[in-house]
Order: C-alpha cells, then sequence, then structure tokens
C-alpha cells in the first residue's frame, strides 16, 4: 500500500466517522450514498471492512462509534492498527522526561496520535499531535521509555525486513 492509498483510506474513514456522528445511518447502502456525495466511491467489502476496522456498531438507531479505545474493537484489532500506523507513518520515536517524541513524514502526526488514542496503551495519558510530531504524555518517566519501547517494535522489525530485501 502507498502513501497516496493510505492517505486515501484515512480521509474516508475519517468520512464515515463524521458522518455517522452527523446523521442516523441505517444501512451501509445509506453510507455509500453519503460518501458519494462527498467524492468518495467505495465497494461494499470496502466499506464493510472500513466499518469494522473503525469499531462502528449497528444499533437499533443507526451505526454508532464508541468512544476511544472502542469496546466494540477486539484489544488484538487496535494493537494491529497502531502497529500499521507506526510502520506506516513513524521515522523515529524517543522518550524525554515524562513524553514521549514521536517524528513523522510532514501531515502523519494526527493518524497516529489517533493510533496511539484509539489503542488503549498502558502508560499514556494522551497525545498532542503537530504536523510531523506527535507528544505521548506519561505519569513518569518510568512511563515514557516502556510506551518507547513499544513504538519502536514495528519499526524495528520494519527495518530487519529492509534490510533482508537489500
Amino acid at each position: 500500500m502507498n502513501i497516496n492509498s493510505i492517505s486515501l483510506v484515512r480521509r474516508r474513514r475519517a468520512a464515515i466517522l463524521e458522518l455517522v456522528r452527523e446523521h442516523a445511518v441505517h444501512s451501509q447502502e445509506a453510507l455509500q450514498q453519503l460518501l458519494r456525495r462527498r467524492g468518495f466511491t467505495v465497494a461494499q467489502p470496502t466499506l464493510s471492512r472500513d466499518l469494522k476496522d473503525l469499531g462502528l456498531a449497528r444499533t437499533p438507531t443507526g451505526y454508532a462509534a464508541s468512544a476511544p479505545p472502542s469496546s466494540f474493537v477486539p484489544g488484538a484489532r487496535r494493537e494491529a492498527a497502531l502497529d500499521r500506523a507506526l510502520a506506516h507513518s513513524v521515522l523515529a520515536a524517543q522518550a524525554a522526561g515524562t513524553l514521549v517524541v514521536v517524528k513523522t513524514p510532514p501531515g502523519e502526526a494526527h493518524p497516529v496520535a489517533r493510533a496511539v488514542d484509539e489503542s488503549g496503551l498502558p502508560g499514556v495519558v494522551g497525545t498532542i499531535a503537530g504536523d510531523d510530531t506527535v507528544f505521548i504524555a506519561t505519569p513518569s518517566p518510568a512511563a515514557a521509555l516502556k510506551v518507547e519501547r513499544r513504538l519502536r517494535v514495528p519499526l524495528s522489525a520494519i527495518r530487519q525486513t529492509r534490510r533482508a530485501r537489500a
């Protein structure tokens, strides 16, 4: 998946969340029509996967999003989403006192911060995202080091894979 398709997926999913919060959306067909009006053409299987990955649940009043971390989304899926965001967008992560400073390419900080927030990662108090930097607040320097180590796991795996291919 290239950076442009990742960006399209993120924009489409952000639009889905916005539409579900603004409208009573009772079916995938209705959501497809609303998305089409916003310029997103999406196939039903892709929309179904988006709904599942976003942790949206179908309720009697329409699709609903829960507050992060989503009780509708299993922890393993939230962890996988975090790992994907880290693998695709994180250049570096470093503990600094009670913060973890995460560097990303321009425009990628917000999706990474959101993935961290939604993951329910132990030791994370909250995040602040700029354009290419995320500050992750933790309650202590020791917690910051643990969070830094957790964020570096997918980065190490990617670097090893790239070295093996070279």
